[in-house]
């Protein structure tokens, strides 16, 4: 499957932790009420979703040294 834009530090952090708890992205967006288009914007960046990141960032044990990581 070809991508049309790039997965982001964050994107690749949710998706180990989902790997690491061996869950897909649609069984964790079901499971805690985000929308699955919004965890996909969020994993390549295009649109923030402050309040969708905080609870993704929160349910998955994330912090922001991604970020500074990336950079």
């Amino acid at each position: 499957m070809n991508r049309k834009r790039p997965i982001t530090a964050f994107g690749w952090a949710i998706k180990e932790r989902l790997a690491a708890k061996n869950m897909d992205q649609r069984e964790f967006c079901e499971l805690h009420g985000i929308p699955p288009s919004r965890l996909a914007e969020m994993i390549t960046g295009t649109r923030k979703s402050v309040r969708y990141r905080k609870k993704v960032e929160q349910l998955l044990g994330l912090d922001r040294q991604h970020e500074k990581q990336a950079k």
